[in-house]
């Protein structure tokens, strides 16, 4: 039988652009002979708006908004526990950043108890907040650049403190970032005070909470794949070589002004580190389905990981598809795994007791 698939995207985000191409993507992917796929679309406002079963792959970003034939509904468009128990239901949420990515949804999705791929609440909303997150790191033992953060309202109130304590705590250059946004998304690099004060007032557009983080010169960007769930492996690893100062959103997704070497060229040793840390990033916020793991690598050969992204950019041609197509997992292959991944889950989460 078929597993019926809710492609779940859009979203109140900044990154609602990133999610609609990454929809596209997945909907191309898909072996229509072992899903039906349902269409799902959150609108910038927030409307859903849900469709009819896809008779094939989605022809553009436009035919996804459901603009003809869309039913303007509540999020309860959603099967139910009743519906998904006539056929194999699985939600596939392709939201990136707040609203989608933090733990929200995937909340609702655990109160109608549908399976759902991807990583559980308690991961995606640390995974989104990159304080807690680095807190989560810090107790596991993980080796970070130093990182200070600030509240909107205590900037407000304190404004020269704030980059008084920048200066004395991690010094120029350093990077200024919404702690709760994705895709590079409101990222500045600070060279000097007045640099770092229009960082601070672009990052808190996106974010009443901001992290600065010491910066590394000359230090290389790793990352690598972790995919599965309480047993999960790392793909190969690849390395980001911007041609600009840093990977910012625009070279990320508009003018691929960046170089992405799969595999990256590593030493055999800092290759087995940077994984054993992966694997130990995905266990300390308790991930399931997948992450993208970032590191710098520095010139004396130190690791210091960066950050775990829970929903990576997912079209064919973004870093975390390539490295699992490079470790021998095609795109399809990648899309089915994590599709019984959120099964497995979802089936161990049934055994759990309920009553007393």
């Amino acid at each position: 039988m078929k597993t019926k698939l809710h492609l779940l995207y859009g979203g109140k985000s900044a990154e609602h652009q990133v999610s609609l191409q990454t929809a596209l993507a997945v909907s191309n992917a898909l072996d229509m002979g072992k899903f039906d796929v349902y269409p799902i679309y959150i609108t910038e406002e927030g409307a859903w708006r849900s469709g009819t079963m896809l008779e094939g792959p989605a022809e553009n970003v436009q035919q996804l908004k459901l603009e003809d034939g869309g039913t303007t509904t509540a999020p309860f468009a959603l099967p139910s526990v009743e519906d998904a128990g006539q056929q194999e239901t699985v939600v596939f949420p392709l939201l990136h950043g707040p609203n989608g990515e933090d733990g929200t949804v995937q909340g609702m999705l655990e109160l109608l108890n549908l399976p759902y791929v991807g990583n559980g609440v308690l991961a995606s909303s640390a995974g989104m907040d990159k304080v807690i997150m680095k807190n989560l790191f810090a107790q596991a033992g993980l080796p970070q650049v130093g990182y200070v953060h600030f509240l909107r309202s205590e900037w407000e109130k304190s404004t020269e403190a704030a980059y008084d304590k920048v200066e004395t705590e991690l010094g120029f250059p350093c990077f200024v970032k919404p702690a709760n946004l994705g895709s590079s998304v409101g990222i500045s690099k600070a060279k000097n005070r007045e640099e770092l004060g229009n960082a601070f007032r672009e990052a808190f557009e996106f974010d009443r909470k901001i992290i600065v983080e010491q910066g590394l010169e000359g230090a290389r960007e790793i990352e690598v794949g972790v995919l599965g769930n309480d047993h999960p492996e790392c793909s190969v690893l690849g390395e980001i070589a911007p041609k600009k100062e840093f990977y910012d959103y625009k070279a990320k997704y508009e003018d691929g002004d960046t170089a992405m070497m799969i595999p990256a060229e590593i030493e055999a040793n800092i290759d087995e580190q940077v994984k054993e840390m992966a694997i130990t990033a995905f266990k300390a916020i308790d991930s399931s389905g997948l992450v993208r793991a970032d590191f710098f690598l520095t010139k004396e050969g130190k690791i210091y990981i960066n950050e775990v992204n829970t929903m990576p950019g997912f079209t064919p041609y973004s870093m975390f598809p390539l490295l699992w197509k490079h470790t021998g997992v095609s795109y399809p292959e990648l899309i089915e795994k994590l599709v019984q991944y959120a099964k497995e889950r979802h089936t161990d989460k049934q055994k759990i007791k309920h009553t007393f």
